[in-house]
């Protein structure tokens, strides 16, 4: 079955194939396109670029190293191809610059890179171009030349190749100068310190052409003959109206090989007056400032030159560029070391090295600290303010709550009037009967001096329960004081019933009382406790003028979680149950003539004791309101 099935396919292979070969001319020009195409769209594989760097001097100098730094950063950031970077080192302060010297070099170069395709030769400073002019072609035949680092001057009437392009560096020593004397007008002598070696040569040079216009007024003395001990010496020793100005010093007059970074820091610190320099390299070791131009930034200028070079060598393009990189900077340690202020720097001033004071370095945190503590600040007044006007609410509060409460107890005592009357009055009517009593005794033939003790007993015992109904009553009338002692409760109990004993009887009210004798006193104010409990038992009195049976019930218990317990129940009229939130709230009353402040008032002395007032109903009618006052005054 399968055999027949492929024998039935095979016309419609052999059909494909006619197509596809008629078709194959133009899939190949479609196949095409789209590799052109492809091509187009995606990136070149980048190719390796070979760049060869000579140096004059060793890279170990932080000159020449922050040159380095910046032109080889510049090369691979920029450059979509692969950079190789080939570095070579003339060390000419130390090996000499001799024809011989400089013939040695180029016929190790040319073995050196024999096989190496160089596309760009970059030479830093004049020596090491001055050696590719002269031996380049013999090293790397046909390459292009980028320099940087020298000056215009150093070219002189000399032409340049036209394979050579560069970046000029404007030295300029004058400006500096010129700013120094600003700095200190009373000048009088300029000191400059500079090396013997070529480079250090020419740049001396260069300087003494620019001071000549100075030389009216002012003295040079140009210190590169001493060996650098010796000169170190002289330096510490200058009188006053004197600056140093610092060139460069690769050699001194001894011919001993130095860095120039090295001895800057040196003369810096045996300098006894400022001393100024002319490259920002040396800002940081030593000099207080001066119009400096910038030694990295030629690197990063050459690189651009370089790429320039890479992506199109024929392309037309200035053979010599002289960017500006100068600036006026200044070493804020020296600016301190020599008394020179802020102020005085011109417009435009750079001032590097500044030891940021407290309020520079945390300004942020410390006006966070400063708000923070305004807002404390404030936050503590306001509550200084609210706590002195809520003490001076309070008092008001307590002045007018102790006016309220006596006039609730005039009102009370107003309402015993009657009673209190009734109550003195007893006593004193015994007392006038038994002294009536007593004169008769007294008038007989034989005076029954017994029956006169006795009288005199009544006597007294009547006055002593007058005086004691006149102290109550007075209580009342007297004004609170917050003087508390320790407070017999069944007692002051007992003292308003003997008050109220009249009113009682007169409604043919029913006293039951359970008084515990094992009570421990309590610490409280005697009126005010007296006063709380006077105006329950009248306000259960006034429940109960309508209803029968009429019966107030007091009861007092020691209980251990809120302290001593009072109960004052009667069999009145009760209390509307949606009333029982309000009962306690001021000016509220269910009485004719109420005032709506009794037990308001008995609400705030008790909690002012630290005890609690609460009211439910009774077990068949009337309500019973209930006290916990503590025996040692913590709150219930």
């Amino acid at each position: 079955m399968s055999f027949l099935r492929l024998r039935a396919r095979r016309p419609l292979v052999r059909n494909y194939q006619k197509h596809a070969m008629r078709l194959c001319p133009a899939l190949q020009v479609l196949c095409a396109g789209l590799v052109v195409w492809i091509g187009g769209v995606l990136p070149v594989s980048s190719a390796t670029r070979n760049v060869f760097l000579l140096y004059d001097e060793r890279l170990d100098l932080p000159g020449l190293a922050a040159l380095d730094a910046d032109l080889v950063g510049t090369l691979t950031s920029d450059s979509a191809d692969r950079i190789d970077v080939y570095r070579e080192e003339m060390d000419l302060s130390r090996y000499g610059s001799d024809d011989s010297y400089k013939v040695l070099l180029r016929d190790f170069l040319r073995a050196k890179y024999a096989g190496k395709k160089i596309d760009v030769a970059v030479s830093i400073l004049g020596p090491a171009l001055e050696f590719l002019l002269d031996h380049g072609d013999a090293i790397f035949p046909g390459t292009p030349i980028v320099f940087c680092g020298i000056d215009r001057k150093e070219f002189g009437d000399r032409s340049l190749p036209p394979h050579v392009r560069g970046v000029l560096v404007k030295r300029e020593f004058a400006p500096t100068l010129q700013l120094a004397l600003r700095l200190h007008p009373q000048t009088k002598r300029v000191v400059v310190v500079a090396g013997t070696s070529d480079f250090d040569t020419r740049l001396l040079d260069q300087a003494k052409q620019e001071f000549r216009i100075y030389e009216d007024r002012l003295a040079f003395t140009y210190l590169t003959g001493p060996p650098l001990q010796q000169l170190l010496v002289e330096l510490s020793q200058l009188t006053p109206q004197t600056i140093v100005l610092f060139t460069t010093f690769f050699q001194d007059g001894a011919g001993q090989p130095f860095v120039p970074h090295n001895v800057m820091q040196r003369v810096s610190a045996a300098a006894s007056v400022p001393v100024y320099g002319f490259t920002d390299q040396y800002l940081g070791r030593g000099i207080l400032g001066g119009s400096l131009y910038s030694f990295s930034a030629q690197g990063a200028e050459a690189a651009k030159l370089v790429l320039q070079l890479l992506a199109d060598p024929k392309h037309s393009q200035p053979s010599l560029l002289e960017p500006t990189t100068n600036k006026v900077l200044f070493d804020w340690r020296q600016m301190q070391r020599w008394g020179i202020s802020e102020s005085s720097l011109p417009v435009g001033s750079e001032i590097r090295f500044h030891d940021l004071t407290v309020w520079e370095q945390y300004r942020a945190q410390i006006v966070v600290l400063f708000t923070v503590l305004l807002v404390q600040a404030a936050l503590i007044s306001w509550l200084v303010y609210e706590y002195r006007r809520r003490n001076r609410a309070e008092v008001l509060a307590r002045n007018s709550m102790s006016e309220l409460t006596h006039m609730n107890r005039v009102a009370t005592a107003g309402e015993l009037s009657a009673s209190i009357a009734h109550e003195v009055n007893q006593p004193l009517t015994g007392i006038v009967a038994r002294v009536g009593a007593a004169r008769r005794w007294l008038a007989a033939e034989k005076p029954d001096l017994n029956k006169v003790r006795a009288a005199l007993d009544q006597i007294e015992t009547a006055g002593l329960r007058a005086s004691d109904i006149i102290t109550n009553v007075k209580s009342m009338f007297q004004r609170d004081t917050q003087d508390r002692s320790a407070i017999d409760v069944n007692k002051l109990i007992w003292t308003v019933m003997d008050l109220v004993y009249i009113d009682l009887r007169k409604h043919q009210i029913e006293l039951k009382t359970e008084l515990s004798d094992q009570l421990p006193p309590v610490l409280g104010n005697r009126v005010q406790l007296q006063q709380v409990i006077l105006n329950l038992v009248m306000n259960a009195i006034d429940a109960m003028r309508s209803v029968q049976p009429r019966v107030l019930s007091i009861k007092t218990a020691l209980n251990g979680r809120d302290g001593v317990h009072i109960s004052i129940a009667d069999t009145g009229i009760g209390i509307d149950p949606s009333n029982l939130d309000q009962i306690f709230k001021p000016l509220f009353t269910t009485k004719e003539h109420g005032m709506g402040m009794g037990l308001s008032i008995c609400r705030s002395i008790v909690e002012s004791h630290n005890g609690r007032i609460w009211l439910s109903a009774g077990p068949e009618r009337g309500s019973i309101f209930q006290l916990a006052l503590p025996t040692n005054g913590r709150e219930t």
